[in-house]
C-alpha cells in the first residue's frame, strides 16, 4: 500500500467528484509503473483505508475503470490492471512498424503466408483489376514488444510490385519496400471498421479468450498517383486497441 501513501488529499470542498479524484490516483499510480500490467490492485477496503474514502466511492472508481478498459477482473480473485491499450489515430496513414515505433514499443511480424493467387471477384473490383489477376496475398501476424496485437491480410496487384512475394517481410516494413523497391507512395485510404468475436485461428494466433471481441477492419490504399494499391482485411485485439478520431 505504500504506492499510494503519497497520494494527495482528496479534496472534499472542490467541485471534483471524489470518485474522480480516486479514479486519478489510481491512473497516476498505472502511469508512473507503481501499479502494472496484469498486478492486483487493493482491495476495496484497503483502498477506503488509505485514501479515506468510502467503498461506496471507491467501487464507483474502479467500475468506471473498469469501463474505460484500465482495470479487469478475475472471478473471486480481485481486480487487475489491464495491458496499456494503444491508440491508433485515424486521421493518418501509417504502417504497424511506423506506429509501433512511435510509441516506443518493438514492433515484429511473422509471416504466416506469402503467396500468388488468381483475383476472385470481389478482390478483382476493389482494386480495379481483371478477375483472376494475379495478387501478392501476405498474411501476418503483428507483435509489439513480442505480444500479437493483429493478424493481417494484404492484397496487391503483382503487376504493381514484381517479386515482391520473395521479399521477406518478416524484417522489413512492406511500405517501406513499396517505397524504395517500387517506387509506389501511399497516398490515402478508405477504412472500414466493426467489432466482432474472434474465430479459433485468431483467438489461438492472438492468445485471446474465447469472449474477448476483435476489431475487424478492411481498408483500400491508393498511391500518390490514385491507382489503387493494397487491400487488407485485419483483425486487430480489442483488449488492446482504441481507435482515435478527431471531429472538426
Amino acid at each position: 500500500m505504500e504506492i499510494l501513501e503519497s497520494a494527495p488529499p482528496l479534496d472534499r470542498q472542490g467541485p471534483i467528484p471524489i470518485f474522480v479524484q480516486v479514479k486519478s490516483i489510481l491512473e497516476r499510480a498505472i502511469a508512473l509503473g507503481e501499479l502494472t500490467a496484469h498486478r492486483r490492485i487493493p482491495s476495496e477496503r484497503e483502498l477506503s483505508s488509505v485514501l479515506g474514502a468510502s467503498r461506496m466511492t471507491i467501487r464507483q472508481a474502479l467500475v468506471a475503470m473498469m469501463a474505460d478498459g484500465t482495470l479487469y477482473t478475475r472471478s473471486g480473485k480481485g481486480t487487475y490492471v489491464a495491458e496499456r491499450k494503444i491508440a491508433q489515430p485515424l486521421q493518418r496513414l501509417t504502417s504497424f512498424t511506423e506506429d509501433m515505433q512511435a510509441r516506443g514499443l518493438r514492433p515484429a511480424s511473422r509471416v504466416l503466408g506469402q503467396e500468388l493467387l488468381p483475383a476472385p471477384l470481389e478482390l478483382a473490383q476493389a482494386l480495379d483489376v481483371v478477375p483472376g489477376a494475379e495478387l501478392v496475398r501476405i498474411r501476418r501476424l503483428r507483435l509489439a514488444d513480442e505480444q500479437p496485437l493483429a493478424v493481417e491480410a494484404s492484397h496487391l496487384p503483382h503487376a504493381l510490385c514484381p517479386g515482391l512475394v520473395e521479399v521477406d517481410l518478416s524484417a522489413h516494413s512492406l511500405y517501406e519496400v513499396l517505397r524504395t523497391r517500387y517506387g509506389i507512395r501511399l497516398g490515402s485510404a478508405k477504412q472500414t471498421i466493426e467489432a466482432s468475436e474472434p474465430v479459433a485461428e485468431e483467438r489461438e494466433l492472438l492468445r485471446i479468450g474465447e469472449h474477448v471481441p476483435v476489431l475487424r477492419i478492411h481498408r483500400l490504399t491508393r498511391g500518390d498517383d490514385g491507382g489503387f494499391v493494397e487491400f487488407v482485411r485485419a483483425v486487430y485485439r480489442g483488449d488492446r486497441y482504441q481507435l482515435h478520431v478527431e471531429l472538426r
